[in-house]
């Protein structure tokens, strides 16, 4: 016997099974449907923006860096084209030795080429391409390109290279780029300019390079291509073209810049000279120099070794940060100080026994038996120690401070690069902050005296003593210091004078600087520097000067050849010209040379005679000042016309091929 089957049951529970499928395919495309309206509506702009990112691409074009030259239009700092090897970690499918090793076959890798590809891997992110040689010959270009297939994420690229044509002249003051490392970049990141330094590897670290680094960078470009989506450029949507940095314009002349290099020759030591009434710097000499072309591709480690670990210490900025006891060249504006104040006026005589007592510390004033009755003239022309001796005792030391920082003594002055040292202009407060025992912070009285002549804690910048010299010379005007004169915008040409401050006329009677500026003239005429400014057709004003470096003991005579080169007294000359009309104010010192009469003033000379005359010593002049056996000039001086000029530079585009892009 059969079940009879319930239709109407299965027939319910069919059409259950129909609204349950069918609520089911509503509901999803409902949702489907919610999702696209989702998408296309609210989310639209953004998915929109996305596809638009997949199909483009954004491609930097980074500027051509502006030029610098000097006050005369000579190019001190200029780009380049070559071909660069390049290599991108994270497309390489060998391993990374390997493929070096691979490479030298075809192209000269030398081991400063890998060392410094390490250097630069560490500092760069696995997607960025990084150089393992630059400067290809074109001979090199076309072996690497016959075997490009067996190398990817290896390429040659064309980059511009900076150069600086006169190697070592003047690099302290233009100073050098280098590749951006990483707390570059993360100051980059944060700053409002990010952006403009998309694609660029290199920036500005030191000197005019540095500080003028907005001006000269430029305005990055951009090219908009479209892409496949295999990330092949299709083609060019539209291009924002870079805008080169601006040309930024010296107050030095590399002419004059180069003499004073020659003239210290192998001697250490530093100069400015700046012009009083304007505080353009002409000359701003660091002696040793460095060549800053071994920096732009990342200096390898046995130059930067030679370099960091030299005794000379040539990447110090002996201008800019080296310090000083100024020695005798303190003493005008000592009598500056003392007229001001009342502690002497110009004929109050004393008696110079040779030496000054303080308590039982006998002081000794370089000329035995002494010099006899002095007054202010004679102090600075014959250069009498024991007038400034009493003077200071006088005067004491907080008020030597006082006067002396309105002349720029132991403060920032500035000027337009960075890394100023500030020095030491010694006061109670000074002691007070500078030690950590009670016994240390308190200022003995015995300590003043020798303030007086420049000496004790005094320590200051050649900048410094520049500019107080050149404030001397402008009657109490004091022009703050600059390098740069004026920028010139590379897109209209106009040129942009360097906003400046009007000089700041310090609280001198005119009379008391007459006073000390007729006594500087005396110290070239009659004097302790006479010998080297005989048959100068010009009249100039100057003091001499010699800063102790190495402590005899008080019984005993300082004699240069019993102590090491090193240790030595520096030799330091501050000077102005006409001293009627001033058109420049220089401080220079030469380390360990002994008398600034012998060593210094006699290069001060040539400047004058340069800058003044239109005459450059001869080339027997030079080697005798570089000797340090030149008081007066020799031989015949040459018009500065018929000096050879330029020196022969380095000219790199001469190994680029005659149709580079860039050349």
């Amino acid at each position: 016997m059969s079940l009879l089957r319930n239709v109407e049951h299965d027939l319910r529970r069919f059409r259950g099974r129909i609204f349950a499928a069918t609520a089911f395919v509503f509901v999803a495309f409902s949702l489907l449907f919610l999702r696209l309206v989702y998408l296309q509506l609210w989310r639209y702009q953004e998915f929109s923006a996305q596809a638009e990112s997949n199909r483009t691409a954004i491609v930097p074009i980074v500027p051509n860096r502006g030029v610098i030259m000097d006050r005369n239009g000579v190019v001190l700092a200029t780009n380049y084209s070559a071909y660069t090897l390049e290599i991108t970690p994270s497309k390489i499918q060998a391993p990374l030795d390997e493929v070096i090793d691979s490479l030298s076959e075809l192209i000269d890798i030398q081991g400063r080429d890998k060392r410094r590809f390490r250097k630069l891997r560490e500092e760069s992110k696995s997607f960025e391409s990084v150089p393992i040689r630059t400067r290809l010959s074109d001979e090199e270009v076309a072996r690497f390109a016959a075997q490009r297939y067996r190398f990817p994420g290896v390429e040659i690229r064309a980059r511009l290279f900076r150069n600086y044509p006169y190697n070592d002249l003047a690099s302290h003051v233009i100073g050098y780029i280098g590749r951006i490392n990483q707390s570059e970049k993360e100051k980059l990141e944060e700053s409002e300019n990010a952006g403009n330094y998309r694609g660029t590897d290199f920036i500005g670290k030191l000197g005019v390079e540095q500080s003028y680094e907005r001006q000269l960078h430029g305005q990055t470009g951009v090219h908009e291509m479209e892409t496949s989506a295999g990330g092949r450029a299709v083609r060019r949507l539209r291009s924002s073209p870079a805008i080169p940095g601006n040309t930024v314009v010296l107050s030095i002349d590399i002419k004059l810049q180069k003499l004073v290099e020659d003239l210290y020759g192998n001697r250490r030591g530093a100069m400015v000279a700046i012009d009083p009434k304007t505080g353009e710097v002409l000359s701003f000499v660091s002696k040793p120099t460095f060549d800053p072309n071994q920096f732009v591709e990342g200096i390898d480690a046995d130059n930067w070794r030679s370099l960091n670990d030299s005794p000379d210490k040539p990447l110090l900025n002996r201008a800019l940060r080296g310090t000083y006891p100024p020695g005798s060249t303190y003493k005008p504006f000592m009598s500056l100080a003392a007229l001001t104040t009342g502690k002497r006026t110009s004929s109050q005589i004393i008696y110079d026994p040779g030496f000054f007592m303080f308590g039982d510390h006998r002081f000794r004033d370089d000329k035995e038996g002494g010099h006899g009755s002095v007054d202010m003239y004679k102090s600075i022309v014959q250069s009498c120690d024991t007038y400034y001796y009493m003077l200071a005792r006088d005067m004491g030391v907080d008020m030597i401070h006082d006067q002396m920082k309105e002349l720029g003594f132991g403060q920032i002055t500035g000027i337009d690069i960075l890394g100023e040292a500030r020095g030491i202009l010694p006061s109670t407060e000074w002691k007070r902050t500078n030690y950590r025992r009670p016994e240390q912070q308190r200022w003995y009285s015995g300590e003043t005296i020798s303030l007086g002549i420049g000496q004790g804690y005094n320590s200051f910048t050649m900048l410094q003593l520049a500019q107080a010299v050149s404030t001397l010379a402008n009657n109490g005007a004091r022009a703050k210091p600059h390098l740069v004169r004026e920028v010139v915008d590379v897109e209209t040409k106009v040129a942009q004078t360097v906003s400046l401050e009007a000089p700041k006329v310090l609280a001198f009677q005119p009379d008391h600087i007459d006073t000390v500026k007729k006594a500087m003239v005396g110290v070239n005429i009659e004097g302790t520097s006479a010998s080297s400014f005989i048959g100068a057709a010009y009249t100039s004003a100057g003091k001499t000067g010699t800063a102790q470096v190495f402590t005899v003991k008080q019984n005993e005579k300082y004699s240069a050849s019993k102590i090491d080169e090193r240790m030595r007294d520096h030799a330091l000359f501050i000077a102005f010209a006409p001293a009627e009309d001033p058109k420049v104010a220089l401080a220079m010192v030469v380390e360990n040379a002994g008398f600034g009469a012998q060593s210094a003033a006699p290069i001060a000379r040539r400047v004058f005679d340069f800058l003044l005359m239109g005459q450059y010593p001869s080339v027997e002049d030079i080697e005798a000042v570089r000797n340090g056996q030149a008081t007066r000039p020799i031989g015949k001086p040459r018009p500065i016309a018929s000096v050879p000029w330029p020196p022969k530079a380095v000219a790199p585009e001469a190994l680029l091929p005659d149709d580079d892009p860039v050349r």
